[in-house]
């Protein structure tokens, strides 16, 4: 019987994701949807291998891409599922959406997945990053892309939503094995990161969802970045940084681990204020 449910799929040279999140859902059954960025491998025919149905759209941020993706496909099924290439389904999540059945959720219009994240091998346990609850799973025309962030992409829904805290998303990106690859990746993101702060400044970005620190997993982020777009630019790196190694026990994730810290919560962090700075100077 066909699942209740599609997968909407971004790539972009994933020839080496891909095979590992399609295999990880086919038995499934599912409608698998493909939106690529124009991938030069050989992303595309291990989407037709899967019998994807693939279009493509020029790149400009993850949150048009969505926006793009959920406005293009012609989606049947009453809920979509919408995953990043680096992702895999685990065993339990895959059990969790076999047995998935849209009467059971008559009054959920979002489900959260909980995410592992591992880098060079190692699953961040630690420093914040798990438990990590992702708006994944939606009603079909009711879920939307959040086009008021420029980096940070997440999907938004109205009314009722659930968490699933077992039947992971494990998430790892093999190309950030090279670190190089992930410096060079990362100076790119400071690039919209630190344009989308400015932005913000001069009152031309306003948060879509209601900063609460009780709310959902997604309406308390928004409520930490509006703490956080307060702090001292070049100080609040530093800040970001003590917290998760020392409060949310990411000196606990071992070296690698704590060279990530390091590198996404000071190195990164530092270089967007820098970025901030050189704009506002302008």
């Amino acid at each position: 019987m066909k699942p209740d449910f599609s997968f909407i799929i971004l790539t972009y040279n994933e020839e080496v994701h891909l095979p590992r999140l399609l295999k990880s859902i086919e038995k499934l059954g599912a409608k698998i949807y493909i939106l690529d960025s124009g991938s030069t491998d050989n992303t595309l025919k291990i989407a037709d291998q899967f019998s994807a149905e693939v279009k493509t759209n020029k790149f400009e941020n993850h949150p048009k891409q969505w926006h793009y993706a959920l406005n293009n496909f012609q989606i049947d099924t009453p809920w979509t599922i919408g995953l990043d290439a680096d992702q895999i389904v685990s065993p339990e999540l895959f059990e969790m959406l076999a047995s998935f059945k849209d009467e059971d959720f008559k009054e959920i219009n979002g489900i959260y997945f909980n995410r592992k994240n591992y880098f060079q091998g190692t699953w961040i346990k630690h420093g914040g990053y798990f438990p990590f609850y992702l708006l994944k799973m939606f009603r079909t025309g009711i879920g939307y892309s959040d086009l008021n962030e420029n980096m940070d992409h997440r999907f938004i829904v109205p009314g009722n939503t659930a968490i699933w805290k077992k039947g992971y998303l494990i998430e790892e990106n093999l190309k950030e094995n090279d670190l190089d690859f992930w410096i060079e990746k990362h100076k790119r993101y400071s690039d919209r990161v630190a344009e989308e702060e400015f932005e913000r400044l001069q009152g031309l970005r306003s948060q879509t969802l209601n900063p609460t620190l009780f709310g959902n997993p997604d309406e308390r982020t928004a409520w930490l970045k509006r703490l956080w777009w307060k702090l001292p630019l070049g100080l609040r790196p530093y800040l970001y940084f003590t917290y998760r190694m020392l409060f949310k026990l990411g000196i606990l994730d071992g070296r690698k681990g704590i060279y990530f810290h390091y590198l996404h919560a000071l190195w990164f962090r530092k270089l967007i204020d820098k970025k901030i700075v050189a704009l506002k100077a302008k």
